[in-house]
This record gives structure tokens, sequence and C-alpha cells, in this order.
């Protein structure tokens, strides 16, 4: 598959599919005789999980650590050293869906009792120096 296709896949630019390239986010695509660069399944693979990954958050050194260790097999704990990395990454990413499940909660609560918190401002009921503390909700 050529670089346009590829980029149109995964909806990326094919610059950044080249930038992926270029700075090891993605291990070297193989180029035919022409010079053109053949996207395998493999490679398909790779900007998949790059993308994937991005999009979650993981920086573009860990991806290129990540990538690096891909093409060291023959080093001992790659494999180890690639499933840390990827338990880090997920680990982030739970503490980042934890955060934002809190803060929807809190606009949910927000949402909810918006009504009748502002028929309490009008009434004169609740007053800026006496209103809820929205941090201690929960508790």
């Amino acid at each position: 598959m050529n670089i346009k296709k590829a980029a149109e896949m995964f909806d990326l630019t094919t610059d950044t599919l080249r930038y992926y390239e270029r700075v090891g986010v993605i291990p070297p695509v193989h180029r035919n005789s022409s010079g053109y660069r053949e996207y395998t399944i493999s490679d398909l693979n790779w900007i998949y999980l790059a993308k994937s990954l991005r999009n979650a958050g993981l920086s573009v050194e860990s991806l290129i650590e990540f990538a690096d260790l891909a093409q060291l097999r023959e080093t001992q704990n790659v494999e180890e050293a690639q499933k840390q990395i990827l338990a880090d990454q997920l680990e982030e990413l739970d503490q980042k869906m934890a955060e934002m499940q809190d803060v929807r909660e809190m606009l949910a609560y927000k949402i909810e009792t918006y009504d009748d918190h502002i028929a309490k401002f009008k009434a004169g009921e609740m007053t800026p120096d006496k209103v809820e503390k929205l941090w201690e909700r929960k508790k």
C-alpha cells in the first residue's frame, strides 16, 4: 500500500507518516525499486498503534523508545521493557479517565442542581459567601 492510502486509512497526513518514520515512532518502511514506501500489514499495525497511543496521550518520546526496543530483539528484556511502557501508559490513562469521570459527575451535578441554585440565589436563600463547597460534595 502506498503512503497516500495508508494516510487516508488512518486519517493522517502523509507528512505525519513521514515524520513518524523519520523520528522513529514507527520502524523504517520498506521502499520499492523506485524509492516509494510500500506499507505492509505490519507497518499499518505500527501506524495504528502509534496513532492510538498518541491520541491517548503517550508522548512521541515514549513511542520512539517503544519502536526502538522493537528493533532490538536480540537484547535481553526488550519485550519486558515494551510491556512496561504499555503498562505505564495504561495506568496513566486509567488515572486520566478517573479524573475525567470525577469532572463528568461534577458537571452532571451542576446541571441537575442549576435551576434550584439560581432560584435560591434569586430568593436570597443563597449568597456568594453562603454557598456549597463543590470539592466537599462527595464527602
